[in-house]
């Protein structure tokens, strides 16, 4: 069975054609294409000229990877598009073309949550049979444990996302967004060694990141500001933009670990998965990897191919769902902003 995934929730344009054999095994990637909007430094990217973009660039993708794959529309079984949640205008342009798809086509619709997708593509090429996940993007940050068909949250962001808070003190340094901001500052934090003081904000198993964004902002400014140079009060020597960097990433991934490893104890797990475009970031794995390994766990990971949005998780979870008899009928081929990843049932696991 072959499956072709559309994601466009966020700036990342994705498409994915997956094949599942009858006999299971191992999922086959046969392409998986992406291409990004980038913004200018110092700026977001708006929801209209995100559209834009994937409507521009869809149709050109979707031929590549047909081309890529070496089949023809007639080889697939169904049409996989992200329902939610996301940014609404990159979405519907998205679910427009899938519906288009579909009836050009004649093949089945399915609607997929986005946030499934990340993890049952995590979970398929990392091999971690029930881990802890820890869920990380722009647009998410959630603790989620798998039980009675259906993925637990168990801790999540109370504010913004803990991507959207490394996103915007990009901005807030004047940051590229090229290929990412978030991979910026992890580079620049590398050569930073002052760690500076930022509000550590955990309340049970959730996070709060807007009180340390607003922190780090004013910390910005007076680094800014000060001409002279700002000098760390211990060792003399002058705070740079690198040791603002360094800072936010040690405090907010610190507070990841803590709600994770609670995570882990609560329900007597010894695997961590991290999905989502920040788990791409090797510090945050290098700080979950000493966590597990004192307990005794691992630590499962994927690299940028399959962390940061794509269209072959989309193309995995549909088909998933889709050989469980799952279909989305036209009528119901909408998408929404707001999809929470415990309102999935998860037929095809246990």
């Amino acid at each position: 069975m072959i499956a072709l995934g559309l994601e466009g929730s966020a700036n990342k344009l994705g498409v994915g054609i997956i094949s599942h054999s009858p006999q299971g095994g191992s999922a086959q990637i046969l392409a998986n294409i992406r291409h990004t909007f980038v913004s200018p430094p110092g700026e977001g990217f708006l929801p209209k000229d995100t559209a834009k973009h994937h409507r521009t660039w869809v149709v050109r993708l979707v031929q590549q990877a047909l081309k890529e794959a070496g089949i023809t529309f007639d080889d697939v079984d169904c049409v996989c598009y992200t329902k939610g949640p996301g940014m609404g205008a990159p979405l519907q342009s998205v679910a427009v073309f899938a519906r288009m798809l579909g009836l050009l086509w004649d093949k089945e619709l399915i609607g997929v949550n986005h946030c499934i997708g990340h993890i049952e593509m995590g979970r398929e090429i990392t091999g971690a049979q029930n881990p802890v996940v820890l869920y990380v993007s722009g647009g998410n940050t959630q603790v989620i444990a798998y039980a009675s068909q259906r993925y637990r949250i168990f801790g999540e962001a109370l504010d913004i996302a803990v991507g959207n808070c490394l996103d915007r003190f990009a901005r807030t340094l004047s940051i590229s967004n090229d290929p990412a901001p978030g991979y910026n500052i992890e580079q620049l934090a590398k050569s930073g060694k002052h760690l500076l003081d930022l509000p550590y904000t955990v309340k049970g198993m959730d996070c709060s990141f807007s009180g340390i964004l607003a922190s780090i902002d004013v910390l910005a400014a007076k680094l800014k500001k000060d001409t002279d140079g700002w000098k760390d009060d211990v060792s003399g020597e002058n705070i740079t933009r690198e040791d603002l960097c360094f800072s936010l990433q040690e405090t907010i991934f610190a507070m990841l670990v803590e709600i994770t490893e609670r995570a882990m104890a609560h329900v007597g797990s010894n695997q961590v998965l991290i999905v989502g475009g920040v788990g791409c970031n090797e510090r945050l794995q290098q700080m979950m990897s000493i966590m597990a390994s004192e307990r005794g766990g691992s630590v499962f990971a994927t690299d940028e191919r399959f962390c940061i949005d794509n269209g072959i998780m989309i193309a995995h979870a549909g088909l998933l769902a889709y050989r469980t008899g799952f279909s989305t009928a036209l009528a119901d081929s909408s998408c929404t902003q707001r999809f929470r990843t415990d309102e999935v049932l998860i037929k095809w696991r246990d």
